[in-house]
């Protein structure tokens, strides 16, 4: 199985997961709060057919005080993989790292894939009504990394990594019905970079929607980036 093949980087201290599969130009997943990157491996099963390089990277399990770090985690894994330059995408959470990515460290980025547009840590009523729909009652995010990324988005401040990059493009998509990540989120941050920022929602999909509506997902990214 596709799961057996994940690997650990720096297991030492910062154990951060990821998995490296395809071959063509690379596109990262970062996951949701703390979530795994499992729930990705229909998108990126998808997304490797169509000869794109993907590598999903779970956040680490030490503490990191600020995005800037979560950010420089994922560039260490690109490095260690040898890879120069990548569309970084996430989901939720992962999204706020993506951006944190590309004005931190704009030569490693072709562009940012933003499956939701995030602001704040997700919490409340809505995301545990999306978790348990899409996982079941009896499962809970990893409570400890949902604690640190939640305080190292807090601790850094939202004009370091809020602002679209330099000449960066980005695609949104969001799900339709999503609640914690809803679509006026998408379309305000295309306001700041029209020229930039391209927005597509997935029809009746909510925050899950790159678990649940997979193709789509991919459908969208695959058009975006044009590859053949």
């Amino acid at each position: 199985m596709t799961e057996n093949l994940r690997q650990i980087f720096d297991a030492d201290v910062r154990d951060i997961s990821y998995l490296d599969e395809g071959t063509g130009p690379a596109i990262v997943l970062l996951p949701e709060a703390g979530l795994d990157f499992a729930y990705f491996g229909a998108l990126a099963s998808i997304l490797v057919e169509e000869d794109f390089r993907v590598v999903r990277i779970a956040t680490r399990r030490s503490t990191a005080t600020t995005l800037h770090e979560l950010a420089q985690d994922v560039v260490d894994v690109l490095d260690h993989l040898q890879i120069s330059e990548a569309w970084i995408g996430g989901h939720g959470f992962g999204g706020a790292v993506a951006r944190t990515v590309a004005i931190d460290h704009h030569d490693h980025v072709s562009g940012v894939l933003l499956l939701g547009v995030a602001h704040d840590a997700p919490s409340g009523d809505d995301f545990d009504a999306e978790v348990r729909a899409v996982f079941g009652d009896s499962f809970s995010p990893q409570a400890d990394v949902r604690q640190m990324q939640a305080d190292a988005l807090a601790t850094t401040d939202g004009a370091a990594w809020q602002p679209v990059a330099h000449a960066t493009p980005v695609l949104v998509v969001q799900g339709a019905a999503d609640r914690v990540t809803p679509v006026e989120a998408g379309e305000a941050l295309r306001e700041t970079a029209p020229g930039l920022v391209s927005v597509k929602a997935v029809d009746g999909a909510g925050h899950f929607f790159p678990l649940t509506h997979p193709g789509e997902t991919s459908w969208f990214i695959e058009d975006y980036l044009d590859w053949d």
